[in-house]
């Protein structure tokens, strides 16, 4: 439960819908035809979720043997089917199998828990020892991967344009704190609210990829997604935290929109009031700070962002400015008035959004 009398299922996914509309428009039915099957599972996905919310959700209890501050995974396999949770095909303690999607899966999961655990306290998505589920194999030729709630979804992609989503690490990092964020701050899915909620899955992915490669901020790449795209794509990675709007710019899925900055900040009544497009401008502001800090960006500049999502005084509704505030005074509380403050001010300096 949450301050805000629980938390809400909500669908996430890492591929955003004007990536998908755009394919799903292509005059090639191989690049088409996979995108509208992703958006029509998408939608009724969303739907779902939205029901979930009326009825209310089913409340997730630990397994019997599963201990405090270790992961509970389990992985099925859908077998190009979409019955959630699928086949099961591996336990927490069980031996990798043949199948290397489920072994990276199995992988990603416990990437996350341990940077939240080790980093952060935190045990699992929760905080009280959430067992991670996961479903592989998830449809056929499915573009995307989610967070439905519950648990993990991924699809195998269709090999034109995206290639199996259990490859990068910071996807499954980022989709699982969809779940960290719908059992803390709650975070509108809408407009700024809803960017600021997808910025803290990119932020957290990314920071996820670095603790697992033990990277410095110096030393990451800050793309979300790197390996996901096909060969034949135009780009590097489905976003980029370091230089919004360059991760790709591809005959087929266009430019990437996302701006750096609130001077060119997207109004639109599509992807949820852009959700997946603005994030660039908190994403950014991250980087910034990250970068300007040093070192390990999930030790300073991550526990910043943790401390505001976890601390109770960020809202549903949170404006970026909302957020920003937040983080200048987490970081005087825990770092006084040192070269955190600075770093994190100036950075929010940087991308036009004011602090309060």
């Amino acid at each position: 439960m949450t301050r805000h009398g629980g938390p809400a299922p909500v669908f996430c996914s890492i591929v955003p819908p004007h990536v998908l509309d755009r394919l799903a428009r292509h005059g090639d039915p191989a690049l088409a035809r996979p995108a509208r099957r992703t958006l029509e599972r998408d939608a009724l996905e969303r739907t779902r979720r939205r029901l979930t919310t009326v009825v209310g959700a089913t409340p997730l209890a630990a397994r019997p043997g599963a201990e405090a501050g270790k992961p509970h995974r389990t992985i099925y396999d859908a077998r190009h089917g979409t019955e959630l949770p699928g086949h099961k095909v591996r336990g927490e303690s069980d031996e990798p199998t043949a199948d290397a999607t489920v072994n990276r899966a199995h992988a990603g999961l416990g990437a996350t828990f341990d940077l939240y655990l080790k980093a952060y306290g935190r045990d699992s998505i929760d905080g009280s020892g959430l067992p991670l589920d996961a479903t592989v194999h998830y449809d056929e030729d499915y573009n995307n991967a989610f967070w439905n709630g519950e648990q993990m979804v991924f699809g195998d992609g269709d090999g034109e344009i995206f290639l199996d989503f259990t490859l990068p690490v910071d996807v499954i990092g980022h989709e699982l704190t969809h779940g960290v964020t719908q059992h803390t701050a709650n975070l509108a899915y809408f407009g700024q609210s809803g960017a600021l909620n997808e910025s803290l899955s990119d932020v957290f992915g990314s920071l996820i990829k670095q603790y697992t490669l033990g990277q410095t901020a110096a030393e990451a790449d800050w793309l979300i997604g790197a390996g996901l795209l096909a060969p034949r794509v135009t780009g590097t990675a489905l976003r980029s935290m370091k230089d919004p709007g360059t991760a790709y710019d591809d005959d087929v899925l266009g430019k990437d929109p996302q701006p750096g900055t609130m001077e060119d900040y997207v109004h639109t009544g599509s992807d949820n009031g852009g959700v997946h497009i603005n994030s660039g401008i908190p994403n950014h502001a991250f980087y910034l700070a990250a970068t300007a800090l040093g070192g390990h960006a999930w030790e300073r500049a991550g526990q910043i962002w943790y401390d505001v999502l976890t601390g109770g005084e960020l809202h549903e509704d949170a404006l970026f400015a909302d957020f920003a505030t937040l983080t200048v005074s987490a970081a005087r509380e825990r770092y006084d008035a040192g070269k955190e403050l600075q770093a994190v001010s100036k950075a929010w300096e940087q991308v036009g959004v004011r602090t309060l």
